[in-house]
């Protein structure tokens, strides 16, 4: 069977020729006469994939020195917790809601201290981004939190938050590595690699050095102080090994095709035709405000009043793309709808025969 075009919100799309080579060095790792898989993350040939995987996304990103970028487990939603166990030393920091990731964040940093609504897109089911350039934040709160590319609902900040002076702590696991960033302006900054990176089980955090101490909550468990992961190198205890050497690949993959202002560009271009057909299409429409648009999470629904023939017609072409070879176009189960995201390994042709596509089914079922 032929490869499909994988529209998933993540574990997502990886670039082929990061597939093919891991393929290739599946049995036998560059002469070692063992699979990656296989390998202890003490020995010296690990050592290197990991230390080359950091010194890449260094470089990739411009991080500065003054930052420790570390490779852990637990995905995303451990670290809403990792986050007040290492920052909440006033026990009060402001959260920014704007879907699903940062509600779960808010969430559970009630449970270390006082976690304060900053502003909510929630009265127009999170379709926008708020405006924040005069948020009520105090003096005692210890960050500001954002989940800066909302993958359910396909919204991104364009503009970061005015912090007035607080650390600005950042979810960017659907946006990571598809633009150049000025990581100075965060505090921390990560994301889960499974949407744009790698394949599940790694979240890698990149965390100014003066907030990685011993002065953490009572309680913090060892393995989730971030002073614990950085002083062993990510090697604290066995990491995600195999996650970390396919994140190493996509690194090198992305600086070999031009680095983040490339992806960038060949981003807005594949957002571009999607959105420009949304916004001319009569059975279809987008769900988002068009300047909050997300470049990589791209919600849409069928433009239908009645209610069962709507639901009947997006299921007929969720049925219908996917026998097409378009995977995975489902909306996340609390929105509904469709839902097509388009990572930095989406090549272009795909947006291009799904717009296609589209416009035959808007024919057939006009």
């Amino acid at each position: 069977m032929s490869r499909v075009y994988n529209f998933s919100a993540g574990p997502a799309v990886l670039p082929e020729e990061v597939l093919k080579e891991a393929a290739e060095e599946m049995l036998d790792y560059k002469g070692s006469g063992q699979s990656v898989m296989e390998m202890s993350h003490r020995s010296k040939v690990y050592d290197q994939i990991i230390k080359e995987a950091e010194a890449d996304l260094r470089e990739l990103m411009n991080i500065p020195d003054n930052y420790k970028v570390l490779f852990l487990q637990g995905g995303a939603s451990q670290f809403f917790a990792e986050v007040p166990m290492n920052m909440m030393k006033n026990k009060k920091a402001g959260y920014i809601l704007t879907g699903q990731w940062a509600k779960k964040a808010f969430a559970e940093a009630k449970i270390y201290g006082e976690a304060v609504e900053l502003a909510s897109s929630a009265d127009k089911t999170f379709s926008y981004i708020p405006d924040c350039s005069d948020l009520p934040i105090t003096d005692d709160m210890d960050y500001v939190y954002i989940c800066e590319n909302n993958t359910i609902y396909g919204t991104k900040f364009k503009k970061l938050p005015n912090t007035k002076g607080k650390d600005l702590v950042a979810d960017v696991s659907s946006c990571f590595l598809s633009e150049p960033v000025d990581v100075s302006k965060y505090a921390v900054i990560y994301g889960g690699v499974q949407k744009n990176v790698g394949p599940a089980g790694c979240v890698i955090a990149i965390i100014r050095e003066d907030l990685i101490t011993d002065d953490v909550l009572p309680g913090t468990p060892t393995m989730l102080k971030w002073k614990t992961q950085a002083d062993a190198d990510s090697l604290y205890n066995t990491p995600p090994c195999y996650t970390i050497y396919i994140c190493g690949k996509v690194f090198k993959w992305l600086k070999k095709n031009g680095g983040l202002q490339a992806m960038k560009e060949l981003n807005e271009k594949k957002a571009r035709i999607l959105y420009d057909f949304l916004d001319e299409s009569n059975l279809f429409m987008g769900t988002v405000v068009k300047e909050d648009r997300s470049l990589m999470n791209v919600p849409f629904v069928c433009n239908i009043e009645d209610a069962d023939k709507k639901a009947e017609i997006e299921a007929k072409f969720i049925k219908e793309a996917t026998e097409a070879g378009f995977v995975n176009l489902k909306g996340h189960r609390s929105v509904g709808g469709m839902r097509a995201s388009i990572y930095n390994a989406m090549p272009i042709e795909g947006v291009e025969k799904l717009v296609e596509f589209m416009k035959k089914f808007e024919k057939e079922n006009a």
